[in-house]
């Protein structure tokens, strides 16, 4: 049995610690944060401190807290030679403090501690010093997910750059349609499906392939009337770059 103790209760470690309480291959030995949480019903029998000098003994101590703490953190750890790792995309396995054996252990999936998700379908990126720590992290990945992959700081730092687009980027998207249904009163659950198909396409398609709209198309007429409609919105400038983007990549040209 794989022993786990979380440092750090963010929207990561959280949905870890949900999805590996209930893991008969893994003991959550403890958690650990800062300031004192409300566990729900699932997680309250799990022992907890905000005390570093109170933590128990663990195979693997996930830290799961900003990317600019990790460094100054792991060296406040209160013992050497454990295997600690992050949970961060962005942040090199270099960050954390060399009195440990260091690790990464990555789900490449957005969190919201409202939004429950499906472990079993998340990629879970790995990376360690020495090959049996790689061993391990890859064992208590399999124990939730279908995916676990090694990468090393490298490609996480592309890879991260990559899903900061396809995720935040888009997301921040919907959040400019959502605002423009929503000056004009118009029901935001109209664009859903669209929202839907769009993602569903990726499935077997390249988004190059998938690509459609005034841009690819290149019909002006349609693209100057958005503009029009946008003249005194702050989003005119957003939409006359991505559409210039669009525009590059399908016809080598620009608007």
């Amino acid at each position: 049995m794989i022993q786990v103790a979380f440092l750090g209760f963010g929207n990561v470690n959280y949905h870890l610690c949900n999805s590996l309480c209930n893991n008969d291959y893994i003991s959550v030995n403890q958690v650990y944060n800062r300031n004192k949480i409300l566990f729900s019903s699932e997680l309250e029998k799990i022992p907890f401190t905000t005390a570093l000098s109170e933590l128990k003994n663990a195979d693997v101590y996930i830290i799961g807290i900003p990317d600019d703490a990790i460094s100054p953190f792991s060296e406040r750890v209160p013992f050497e030679n454990k295997l600690v790792v992050h949970t961060s995309g962005g942040a090199e396995m270099a960050a954390l403090s060399s009195k440990n054996r260091k690790g990464v252990f990555y789900p490449l999936q957005t969190f919201s501690k409202k939004s429950e998700v499906d472990f079993k379908k998340i990629p879970i990126c790995i990376e360690a010093e020495n090959a049996s720590d790689l061993k391990l992290l890859k064992q208590l990945g399999e124990t939730i997910s279908e995916k676990v992959v090694e990468i090393n700081s490298e490609e996480r730092a592309k890879l991260h750059v990559a899903a900061v687009f396809v995720n935040n980027f888009v997301n921040y998207l919907y959040h400019i349609g959502h605002e423009i249904v929503s000056e004009n009163n118009i029901s935001f659950d109209l664009l859903k499906p669209l929202i839907a198909e769009t993602a569903r396409k990726m499935e077997s398609i390249l988004p190059k392939e998938a690509q459609t709209g005034p841009a690819k198309r290149n019909d002006l007429k349609t693209i100057e009337k958005h503009l029009h409609l946008l003249q005194d919105s702050p989003y005119n400038q957003l939409y006359q770059q991505l559409t210039k983007a669009i525009q590059t990549t399908a016809h080598g040209k620009k608007l």
